[in-house]
């Protein structure tokens, strides 16, 4: 048990290592292809979409491969993507190399997720999500190094994607650690019957659904626009945004850590609730007039709130809606929560090329205010008649 729990820790952080690096490149990477600064939502919007079909079919191919599979699959094709943008000459050329990365990230995603809310503890699932952060922090702390010392950003790409590779020959080599207990749950066994239209149709699922959308236009639009917002806004040369954009992913990695901590005394609904409201502080950080240091620490504090909501709902997903179900809820969680990313993040990009970028910090407000509003009032709903009434 304790070897494959090294073996998922290894496969977060493969997950986390692409999901923050475009955003901390792109200012550099838009003007060595020539390319708009509002192209970069478009990108993540592309990604993004192809996590929404892989999580959706994430159940049937768990079903068929089993998760040991997919992972291995799943990771590589994300390296292989991430070596392609490294080659990349021009931008048309990265929509192509989202299609596998999007795959790639979704079906892994879901299936871990699922696979970790049935066989283990919520502070297990808070400690594996702190190890996504780990990539993610790595990725844009890697790019900014490259940057830093005059190196290309193509060299970063590079050195990520040979990361990737890496850790799929370690899930290839530890294979036969997933035997016994990779699929066959009575659990998962369940969710391969339960559509997504019939998930959707469950009292609450699309309660909690508005959470999990606005938790992801919030998570990845902070920190997909970070980078730009600082060196456009508070005019940060582009090394030093890029690391606090790895600041930003820092503070949800040892926000993750502390959580799982924390997990042991208090509920998912505690620690859901509390994080919404640090990010709300975060939020109103951005919009003082403050020094550019100062203001950047808000980005940070978004992040360190992040944290615990997205562990704690998806590992509420057994409680919520019943263990049976709860592999095909869970595919539904991912796939709309990659739906708010890819047209939240876009969306901003939009409004601010027809207004500023000095929206984003009353955008993400806005975001995180209706998904306090939507996780309130689906405990209401739970606590007056439970999964039953809604």
């Amino acid at each position: 048990m304790t070897a494959l729990l090294v073996i998922i820790y290894l496969a977060f952080i493969s997950l986390g290592l692409p999901d923050s690096i475009l955003g901390s490149a792109w200012p550099v990477i838009r003007l060595d292809l020539s390319a708009p600064v509002s192209l970069v939502g478009y990108l993540a919007m592309a990604v993004s979409a192809g996590t929404v079909v892989s999580s959706l079919f994430s159940s049937r191919l768990v079903a068929r491969l089993g998760t040991a599979k997919v992972t291995i699959i799943s990771v590589f094709m994300t390296a292989a993507a991430l070596l392609g943008f490294a080659f990349a000459k021009q931008a048309a050329f990265l929509f192509l190399l989202a299609i596998p990365l999007g795959l790639g990230a979704g079906s892994v995603d879901a299936a871990l997720n699922n696979f970790v809310a049935l066989h283990y503890k919520s502070m297990h699932m808070n400690w594996l999500h702190c190890f996504w952060g780990v990539g993610a922090t790595a990725g844009p702390m890697i790019m900014s190094f490259f940057l830093a010392n005059g190196r290309s950003w193509r060299m970063g790409y590079g050195v990520i994607a040979a990361l990737q590779f890496a850790l799929v020959a370690a899930l290839w080599v530890s294979r036969g650690l997933w035997q016994g207990r990779d699929s066959g749950a009575q659990s998962e066994q369940s969710t391969r019957t339960l559509s997504n239209r019939e998930a959707l149709q469950m009292p609450n699922v699309k309660l909690a659904l508005v959470g999990f959308i606005c938790f992801s236009i919030t998570e990845i639009t902070a920190g997909l626009w970070s980078s730009t917002y600082l060196v456009g806004v508070e005019g940060m040369a582009p090394a030093v945004a890029a690391r606090w954009t790895a600041a930003f992913y820092g503070g949800i990695t040892i926000g993750r850590l502390l959580s799982g901590f924390l997990s042991m005394r208090l509920a998912n609904p505690a620690l859901i609730r509390g994080g919404q409201l640090v990010c709300v502080l975060g939020a109103v950080l951005l919009m003082l007039p403050l020094p550019a240091s100062a203001s950047a620490l808000g980005f940070v504090l978004i992040g360190f709130g992040t944290a615990p909501i997205f562990p704690a709902m998806l590992h509420e997903t057994p409680r919520r809606f019943g263990a049976e179900v709860s592999g095909a809820v869970m595919g539904l969680q991912m796939a709309v929560a990659y739906t708010g990313g890819t047209f939240g993040s876009p969306l901003f990009g939009a409004l601010a090329s027809l207004t500023s970028l000095r929206l984003l910090p009353y955008y993400l407000l806005a975001a995180v205010l209706v998904m306090l509003a939507a996780s309130e009032l689906l405990e209401r709903r739970l606590a007056g008649g439970g999964k039953d009434h809604g």
